[in-house]
């Protein structure tokens, strides 16, 4: 494929706004360009205007199944009037390409849309499955790794790359993440006689006090380190004269596999319990969403040849690291049967999610060609 085509396909990608709940468009896009070079994908719908798709080449009886793994959406653009480039126009000044989704991880996508169409174009003889995954929802939810997962789309997977924005260099681990809401019901009552009511947001302090310490005994992993909580937004009352009836506040844990994360919910839980034997309390904890850490080994053979793969690529050595934020792996890893999944894309983490979020060229043309070199070396005997 020539270095134009490929750069195009990107900017095609950056101008379908796929923001999370809107990835149908997405979807399609990508099952039409695979089908122009005969290589077969399905649609896996998971609710309306949203649908995963997979798509695969080499030998179907092969036992060996390398899963490139992506998502379909991105974050929101927010208000496009503080965007100094058009977040939906895939602009190219010098070697960067500009808009939503560009780092995360639309360039990681469109790399491994390249990689297997070049492989299939060169008509190597495969002796290994290639497996392209494109998910709805990894923003908010990870409801299509969660989907695909539960029906067995990963169980044969021998080893998985994920193009989420790393730079290039490669994470073999990161944290999980749990995002949860405590809701505090109080009663409600005129201010100048406080004591007729039940204060729902005083209540709610009792919490918040509570959960500083709560993951004090929290062993730190000698990979990803401590367990990191947070409590991140609070809401409460109506008006400024009244005791407030109500309450809420919203928090964020990133659990490690010495602490994770069904651990620390039912640590969030023993709070609830305890803080409920007081007769003013009446708190109830919701778990929105729940990540699993993810640890692979970094001396696995599948890590040394991506290394590999990528130095060839790159023409130096990667950086080996991990990350805190999560990834569809902390699904893929649910599945009983274990496979490493390594995070390697071309995109920046700190470009993720941010305005005139943009990519390096060079940098998304060469984990392009990482991704090739990692196929030929685990697919091509």
């Amino acid at each position: 494929m020539e270095k134009q085509t490929k750069i195009k396909l990107l900017q095609s990608l950056i101008q379908i706004n796929s923001a999370n709940g809107n990835e149908q468009e997405m979807a399609e896009f990508i099952a039409a360009t695979f089908a122009k070079y005969n290589i077969q994908s399905d649609l896996i719908p998971y609710a309306e205007h949203r649908s995963s798709i997979i798509a695969e080449i080499g030998p179907k009886d092969s036992s060996f199944v390398l899963a490139l793994s992506s998502h379909l959406d991105t974050v929101a653009v927010g208000d496009p009037n503080n965007w100094q480039h058009d977040p939906f126009s895939g602009e190219i000044i010098d070697d960067s390409i500009y808009g939503r989704g560009s780092a995360d991880m639309k360039s990681g996508m469109a790399a491994m849309i390249i990689a297997m169409i070049e492989l299939k174009e060169s008509q190597i003889t495969l002796t290994g499955r290639v497996r392209f995954i494109g998910t709805v929802g990894e923003e908010l939810g990870a409801m299509g790794a969660r989907e695909l997962t539960k029906h067995g789309y990963v169980h044969d997977v021998s080893a998985m790359i994920l193009g989420e924005p790393t730079g290039g260099n490669i994470i073999y681990a990161h944290s999980g993440s749990i995002d949860y809401t405590v809701n505090s019901h109080g009663t409600g009552a005129h201010s100048s006689m406080p004591e007729r009511g039940n204060n729902a947001i005083t209540n709610l302090v009792d919490f918040i006090n509570a959960e500083k310490s709560a993951f004090d005994d929290a062993p730190d992993s000698p990979v990803l380190g401590p367990l990191i909580h947070s409590v991140t937004v609070i809401n409460g009352g109506q008006q400024v004269n009244s005791i407030p009836e109500f309450a809420t506040l919203q928090g964020n844990i990133r659990p490690v596999p010495e602490f994770n994360a069904n651990q620390s919910i039912q640590r969030l839980q023993e709070i609830i319990d305890q803080l409920n034997q007081q007769p003013q309390n009446h708190l109830e904890l919701q778990v929105d969403f729940s990540f699993d850490p993810v640890v692979n080994d970094p001396n696995d053979p599948f890590v040394t040849s991506i290394k590999k793969a990528r130095q060839q690529a790159f023409g130096d050595a990667p950086t080996l690291d991990i990350i805190h934020g999560a990834t569809d792996a902390s699904e893929y890893v649910k599945d009983s049967h274990s496979f490493p999944k390594i995070v390697l894309g071309a995109g920046e983490w700190n470009d993720a999610h941010s305005i005139d979020e943009s990519v390096s060229i060079n940098n998304f043309l060469k984990v392009s060609e990482t991704y090739l070199q990692v196929i030929k070396q685990e697919c091509v005997s």
